[in-house]
């Protein structure tokens, strides 16, 4: 199966390089990249045909990865509107909803994707919905393709991929957001810069594997960690007391709402 990628950004490279490691080979993948450097770059890293512009190269390509960001994403589809062919426009643009991408781009053969940047090492986890042009078969391809960077989860209300941008799509951030200041701690409690963010790190690692593969409760899993009276309880009592865990609620439902807003923004 041939791919197409417009756009060779980062996420771009994570799908190319799993599927590349998956056996596609280098010439059923071409990307259309306008910057210069950046086309050597993925030429050379993964053996793909590039191109500057949109042309009949995608006209064979039974997917076309829309990898560009979001206020692209319509000169893109129209663009792409040119080119002839029957395909599946798989888009990973934040933000954009599926209707304005199958209206700018002529047809309904779309699925939404919302991947997170853990997909960089193959441990993503990605949200996605499929227009009722999308056939099953065209649901199988774009489930292989996203399975490449992790795991692959679809959803039938569209609206749900607003919640997976808050939750999985930002909440990258909101975890190294975490590290940063338990490392700062360390820091400060006497710990070398290394040292503190090796500490702080791993202890995330472990206490994400440790939730990963249990199939306890996370409250049970927090319990077993703190002793009545003991250093974890006194830790948890103050982040009670400054209402952290209501905070990061909050500000999950706040990139929930810029996520919404920009679908109304951008989609218009």
């Amino acid at each position: 199966m041939k791919l197409g990628f417009i756009g060779g950004g980062n996420m771009a490279a994570a799908l190319i390089g799993g599927l590349r490691r998956r056996a596609n080979k280098g010439e059923e993948i071409i990307v259309v990249e306008r910057d210069g450097s950046r086309r050597s770059l993925l030429e050379r890293d993964f053996g793909v045909g590039t191109r500057a512009t949109i042309d009949a190269g995608l006209e064979e390509s039974a997917i076309v990865v829309l990898a560009v960001k979001p206020a692209d994403v319509q000169q893109v589809c129209e663009s792409l509107r040119a080119v002839p062919g029957q395909r599946l426009v798989l888009s990973i643009a934040a933000g954009i909803p599926s209707a304005a991408i199958a209206r700018w781009s002529g047809t309904d053969a779309v699925v939404r994707a919302m991947p997170n940047t853990p997909a960089l090492i193959g441990q993503g986890i990605t949200g996605l919905f499929a227009r009722s042009g999308v056939s099953s078969e065209q649901r199988a391809a774009a489930t292989r393709t996203l399975r490449v960077i992790g795991e692959a989860v679809w959803f039938g209300d569209e609206a749900m991929l607003d919640a997976v941008t808050a939750i999985s799509g930002s909440g990258p951030a909101y975890v190294f957001y975490f590290i940063e200041a338990l490392q700062e701690a360390a820091r400060q409690m006497g710990m070398g810069t290394d040292q503190a963010r090796h500490f702080a790190v791993q202890t995330f690692v472990g206490a994400a594997q440790l939730a990963a593969q249990s199939t306890e409760d996370l409250s049970l899993l927090r319990e077993r960690v703190t002793s009545k009276g003991g250093t974890t309880a006194a830790a948890l009592e103050r982040l009670r007391e400054s209402n952290v865990g209501p905070a990061i609620t909050a500000a999950a439902f706040a990139a929930l709402e810029r996520s919404r807003e920009m679908a109304r923004t951008l989609g218009s």
